[in-house]
């Protein structure tokens, strides 16, 4: 028998055989460890926090904001329909009241009274329709009832600007009667334009007010007292204060 082979130098028999301090692994990098590992693993934890801590934050990503268009209008077609209180101030009488002589007393003034109108509305900005207007005018006390009325065929333009509140543009042309307590003693012809705003209550209906330029020739005649009154233009701004209301015709 052979004596066993003795133990290395430095080491008693039975100790078991240990790694060295190089041969062992850092468990989290897979690199052999060296001595003090453990301290070079906590700085560089260290260092990587700092580096991550200094390093700055991106910029916050903002959320794609769309801007809300304005919906479509509604392509509806109305009938409109309504009255206004209207104010007819007279800026000239023309020949029809001359300024001396026995016809000195004007027997065309100022007045007021009401109209009542109606028409289409378009889907677009348009409308077109007809108005009867009957007006009680200062007649210098010549007429016991002095009625001017007017017979018109309108139109407006109103922009679409997006507000319950809107401006338009009227034009028109018509007929006229003059004469005491309804009848009828003379006539003419008249065109108007002016502007308005229309302020829409409702999708049914809407208020406005107006102010037109009308220009009116009159006829001459004989009036009650026997003076002959002459051919002239007389010239008027009419006020209106309206309410109207639509009734749906249809849809396109």
């Amino acid at each position: 028998m052979t004596a066993p082979a003795a133990p290395p130098e430095g080491k008693a028999e039975g100790d078991l055989p240990s790694s060295a301090p190089d041969a062992r692994a850092d468990a989290r990098t897979g690199e052999p460890a060296r001595d003090g590992s453990d301290g070079a693993l906590a700085a560089r934890d260290a260092q990587a926090s700092d580096a991550a801590a200094a390093r700055p934050l991106p910029p916050p990503v903002k959320p794609r904001v769309e801007l809300a268009a304005r919906p479509p209008p509604l392509h509806v077609e109305y009938a409109q329909y309504g009255v206004a209180l209207v104010a007819e101030i007279s800026l000239d009488p023309g020949a029809v009241c001359p300024r001396s002589g026995p016809l000195y007393s004007c027997i065309l003034g100022s007045g007021g009274g009401l109209a009542i109108r109606g028409g289409y509305r378009s889907p677009g900005p348009w409308y077109f329709g007809g108005a009867y207007q009957f007006t009680k005018m200062d007649s210098s006390n010549l007429y016991r009832l002095g009625i001017f009325q007017q017979l018109r065929a309108e139109m407006r333009y109103m922009p679409d600007i997006g507000y319950r509140a809107a401006p338009y543009f009227s034009a028109g042309i018509g007929g006229v009667v003059y004469g005491n307590e309804w009848g009828v003693e003379t006539g003419g012809a008249l065109i108007f334009g002016g502007v308005g705003v229309e302020l829409e209550v409702s999708r049914r209906a809407v208020l406005g007010v107006s102010c037109v330029y009308r220009p009116v020739l009159i006829a001459g005649w004989k009036d009650t007292a026997n003076y002959e009154r002459g051919t002239g233009i007389a010239q008027f701004v009419g006020f209106e204060l309206l309410l109207e209301v639509r009734t749906e015709l249809g849809r396109r």
